[in-house]
């Protein structure tokens, strides 16, 4: 069966938690209103600022998602999204390719098998962002969408005239009041037209923009001031002050002042449909609490989506009106907020019921006949529910060999493993740095090397200068938990995409004795006589841990086989570190997309949106008009899936083609030229 790849341009696959992995580039950033920034920029890093891209004008290479695991012994309530990199500043093609020899290819992480028997053909995925929309399914089944500006009347809200009747300098002089940042015990604003409805609007401006302030009018010469100070009084500013003395920190780690009232009536949650471009989720979240001063921790949503793509999807925060949360439409640039309403409850991760993906693939060679028949296929059969590639890294050191290294307890290898030098595409301060780790084994000297700490490997480093050589385990203990948990997933992830191909291999596509299947959240077999109550639909497999249970049949010993392998026992998955013992997991083998529709367009712009988005719908523009001929003709896709599945492995299936950047490379050389 013929393979075929998507065209490749330079790109690279984001890990996880590690923002030193890979060729990152320098980006851009917007430019932003100053209608209600902050000036201030030691309270979120530099990069939590807006940022924007030009539209690319070349492909990107396929990865997939970003999400959080909860690994238990039932169904996973993971969210995965698709995550594509941003493209690189000017490099040679085939140095890239060079570097990407050393990348992973999905046969190395057990990604070997496709379900349907059409010919495959090739496209371009994501040669803008703007070809990848995701829109959250909500826990009502409901796919959310942004069609609604309008903001909730409340009269106890103040005016609109809060939001803008302060300059710039008094806004920055009352935020260093509210965060203890000055010697001064208040900030007196001078009323220049001095009406009553004028001095009502300033205090109603700064109670509203700067919780914790309290305000009052004083007569200074004949002059009408609004005086704001600290609602808690002398004492309090004086500990704060004493905090900040002894501790040395940034404001952002002092407890932030009491909120302003919140009518009793109104639910303690605004619920709001975020609709946002080129940006991750927690990114987006850093973006909203940096512009309304507060901290990130008040958000809540159901499920993390990807950053190259545009993508909607439900935000709660807590103690915030939604005549704040729309006025950043006028401030923000790439986000639109709407779809306001008032809640008594936040969000959960993993309640939502999946997402719903509108996909172009451009520039496709396939037939009309090709083409139909890969999207009935994937309609009907659908597709093999593999982990995909940027679930295991881009470089030469995949993250599942760091997670077995944790389950073994080999703490010098996982040390090794994440510090030492390897080929492949990687940061120069972040080789200089594994080359200084290599050289003297200095943490401190190590460290210097690196002009970004936050990554893994700074990370690592800190911890090692901190609790020194032979007390690794703590120093990986520095890493934040849902980043060291994500290397033992991939390794889980790794197993399960081994074992599933395998199944797939020896056993085809029906259910057969032996196989697990769910009722309620427990796993349990499927007999010979039960046979035809159940379809390959059904069938789930484990992800290893100590609470799971494996097929009665010979992959069962597969397992067993491949654990053994990698010096661990099957019966015995638990940890001497708690975070680090794996209970398992079931996830289905096979999905099969819902709603799934498609048609092919042909273009001659490939500047040009393909569909319309829930903005262009909001401003009225009309949906693209095509032509019946053209240069270029693209697959337009609209599928539904459910949580802790990847898109990328429906359209693999679609084009019948290897994911990772190594094989993408190694089919494009000569177009990369």
């Amino acid at each position: 069966m013929e393979m075929t790849g998507v065209s490749l341009k330079r790109g690279y696959l984001v890990v996880e938690g590690n923002d030193c992995m890979g060729p990152a580039e320098e980006i851009k950033k917007q430019k932003v209103s100053e209608c209600c920034l902050p000036k201030d920029g030691d309270r979120l890093d530099s990069d939590c600022l807006p940022t924007s891209e030009t539209e690319p004008k070349t492909p990107e290479v396929v990865s997939a998602g970003k999400g959080k695991k909860n690994s238990g012994a039932q169904l996973e309530e993971e969210e995965e999204e698709d995550g594509f990199s941003e493209e690189g500043e000017e490099e040679e093609a085939e140095s890239f390719a060079e570097m990407m020899k050393h990348g992973l290819t999905e046969l190395d992480v057990g990604i070997t098998k496709f379900v349907s028997s059409h010919q495959g053909f090739s496209g371009i995925l994501k040669e803008r962002y703007s070809d990848f929309i995701v829109h959250e399914i909500g826990k009502d089944g409901q796919i959310s969408h942004l069609d609604d500006l309008s903001v909730p009347v409340d009269e106890e809200d103040p005016s609109e005239d809060v939001f803008m009747v302060l300059t710039t300098e008094e806004k920055q002089q009352l935020e260093e009041l509210q965060l203890f940042k000055n010697k001064e015990t208040s900030v007196a604003i001078e009323v220049i037209e001095d009406t009553k409805e004028k001095r009502t609007i300033i205090h109603q401006a700064i109670k509203s923009l700067f919780p914790g302030l309290e305000t009052k009018t004083e007569d200074r010469a004949g002059r009408k001031y609004i005086v704001a100070y600290h609602a808690a009084g002398k004492k309090a500013l004086a500990n704060a002050r004493a905090i900040r003395s002894l501790l040395v920190v940034g404001a952002s780690s002092l407890p932030y002042p009491r909120k302003h009232s919140w009518p009793k009536s109104r639910g303690s949650y605004c619920h709001f449909v975020l609709y946002k471009e080129n940006k991750d989720t927690m990114d987006a979240i850093n973006v909203l609490s940096k512009y309304l001063r507060v901290k990130p921790n008040i958000f809540s949503y159901m499920g993390t989506k990807d950053k190259r793509a545009i993508t909607v999807q439900e935000i709660a925060v807590l103690k915030i009106s939604a005549q704040r949360l729309a006025h950043l439409n006028k401030c923000l640039m790439n986000f639109k907020l709407g779809n306001f309403s008032y809640q008594k409850t936040p969000l959960k991760l993993g309640e939502l019921q999946g997402n719903h993906f509108t996909v172009v693939l451009r520039n496709i060679t396939g037939t009309d006949d090709q083409v139909q028949q890969a999207m009935n296929s994937l309609k009907e059969i659908g597709f093999i529910n593999y982990y995909g590639m940027q679930r295991f890294g881009t470089t030469a050191v995949p993250t599942y060999q760091v997670g077995r290294a944790i389950l073994q307890n080999s703490w010098t290898e996982v040390m090794d493993l994440i510090l030492k030098p390897r080929s492949g595409a990687e940061k120069g301060y972040l080789v200089k740095c594994r080359e200084e780790w290599a050289k003297t084994k200095d943490p401190t000297a190590a460290l210097k090397k690196l002009p970004v700490k936050r990554c893994v490997e700074g990370q690592l480093l800190r911890g090692l200068s901190k609790y020194g050589m032979k007390n690794i385990v703590s120093a990986f203990g520095i890493i934040p938990r849902n980043n060291r948990l994500m290397y033992i997933h991939s390794y889980q992830s790794y197993v399960w995409n081994n074992m599933v191909s395998k199944r797939i291999e020896d056993y085809g596509l029906k259910p057969v004795p032996g196989d697990l299947v769910l009722k309620g959240a427990t796993a349990t077999y499927i007999e010979e006589e039960d046979i035809t109550n159940y379809s390959i639909h059904d069938v789930v497999m484990p992800l290893p841990g100590f609470d799971v249970i494996y097929p009665k049949h010979k992959i069962s010993e597969a397992y067993r086989e491949m654990l053994t392998m990698d010096n661990l026992d099957i019966d015995n998955m638990r940890h001497k570190i708690r975070d680090y013992s794996l209970s398992g997991a079931y996830r289905k083998i096979i999905i099969r997309p819902q709603n799934v529709s498609w048609e092919v367009v042909v273009y001659d712009d490939p500047k040009i949106p393909l569909f319309n988005t829930d903005v262009d719908n909001l401003e009225g523009k009309p949906p693209p008009v095509f032509a019946s001929e053209g240069k270029y003709r693209a697959l337009k896709m609209d599928f539904s899936l459910p949580p802790s599945t990847y898109a990328t492995m429906a359209i693999r299936e679609v084009l019948k083609m290897d994911t990772s950047i190594k094989n993408q490379t190694q089919l494009n050389t000569t177009w990369l030229r």
